[in-house]
């Protein structure tokens, strides 16, 4: 049997009053999505347990299978694996974001999308300035979104399960006051917090910037600390061989440490101008050597963090459009099928960061009656299927319940 999984990464939403009261997947126009909402059945799982942060790490470890309240560790171990970034037992990943505040506020998260090349050259400062000893190394990666690695040799890492450190997309328009690193060790990332400001200020790259007109880099902002997780690879558990198609290093991370093959697909960007019709192209194809193909799309997530419910819904129906509707068409001519559409956690488009709660999900395919249901929130809450624990739906969409 093939599976395919489709994540629209944070498209659960509330009702908007731009929207005359609909959700952006009730506004939007999915007759992909709605035709297996029909013919499948639609339920809800909470992928985020209460007593951790809500964010895409936590979210996806549980949407693939796996409990995080046994996993999780933090967010950027997972994306240091993406990058084959071997982490020590006593070393430690952390998100090194680049950011604009001002005022104490948190203007922008991704620095006004600094460029991959702008990036770089700021973080070859800051490892230059900042790396020296051989404690921290500067490591770069996608626009804003780059890495910290703690080396701790023969000393464990002054951070614990009980250092605090907020996501800057949490703090979009408000104060940041109350939410730099506390706890165990976050005077070490206060201090590289601090010092990069300095660093930044008449930075050639910031120059340039603030000379077009665009956001300046300030400083780096720390976040997401922790080591490498310990976690059975998918074949073990599920019995399945799995390719991911994503733009995003965390997935990358993930799929790498479940021994999933990552599939690079040209033109997809992590943002609203990723190229849907290459990932559904490149999905449909992977079909006839994997069992497992799972396409994520961060672009509905993104829309959220910016408050933008167009944007939204033309990510919505552009991912109905270039990969639901390719891959529903193509999975019959493989014989037995199921496909699941959902999102890993909420990002309300009124508050422009995740949420706990429930997401709406759709199965449809083999052994799957129809239900006549259509997929969004609402129809999802009032489904009889659900899933507390987030993690156990992979087992009831692979027929492996645990």
């Amino acid at each position: 049997m093939k599976y395919v999984i489709v994540i629209p990464d944070g498209c659960a939403d509330e009702p908007q009053q731009s929207l005359g009261g609909r959700t952006p997947l009730q506004a939007a126009n999915l007759p992909a999505i709605d035709a297996l909402a029909a013919a499948g059945v639609v339920g809800r799982a909470n992928h985020v347990p209460a007593s951790l942060p809500a964010g895409s790490d936590v979210a996806n470890l549980s949407l693939l299978g796996y409990d995080p309240l046994k996993h999780f560790t933090g967010r950027a171990p997972l994306e240091a694996a993406a990058q084959s970034i071997a982490l020590g037992p006593n070393d430690c990943a952390i998100r090194c974001n680049l950011v604009t505040i001002e005022n104490q506020q948190m203007r922008d998260f991704t620095a006004g999308h600094v460029s991959t090349e702008e990036a770089r050259s700021l973080l070859a400062t800051a490892a230059e300035q900042l790396g020296a000893g051989g404690r921290w190394d500067f490591v770069p990666g996608v626009s804003y979104r780059n890495l910290l690695i703690y080396r701790g040799g023969d000393t464990p890492p002054p951070f614990t399960a009980d250092t605090r450190a907020t996501p800057p997309h949490d703090l979009t328009d408000k104060s940041v006051l109350e939410d730099y690193p506390r706890g165990p060790g976050s005077d070490l990332l206060n201090q590289l917090m601090s010092d990069s400001i300095e660093l930044f200020r008449d930075h050639p790259v910031n120059v340039a910037r603030r000379k077009a007109g665009k956001l300046p880099a300030t400083n780096i902002w720390l976040w997401g600390q922790g080591r490498t997780p310990a976690i059975k690879p998918f074949i073990d558990v599920y019995g399945r061989r799995c390719a991911m198609i994503t733009a995003v290093d965390l997935l990358r991370g993930l799929a790498k440490l479940l021994g999933w093959t990552t599939i690079e697909v040209p033109g997809a960007t992590g943002y609203l101008d990723t190229d849907y019709a290459a990932k559904g192209r490149y999905a449909v194809a992977a079909l006839a050597d994997y069992d497992l193909v799972c396409v994520h799309v961060e672009a509905t997530d993104e829309a959220s963090h910016e408050g933008r419910a167009d944007a939204k819904i033309e990510a919505l129906e552009q991912i109905d459009r270039h990969i639901v509707a390719p891959l529903a068409k193509a999975l019959p001519g493989f014989g037995e099928y199921r496909i699941l559409i959902t999102p890993d956690h909420p990002t309300p488009l009124r508050t422009k960061t995740h949420s706990h709660g429930a997401v709406p999900f759709v199965i449809a395919g083999q052994g799957i009656a129809p239900s006549g249901q259509t997929y969004d929130e609402v129809a999802a809450a009032r489904s009889n299927l659900a899933f507390d624990d987030g993690w156990k739906l992979m087992g009831h969409f692979l027929g492996k319940e645990q």
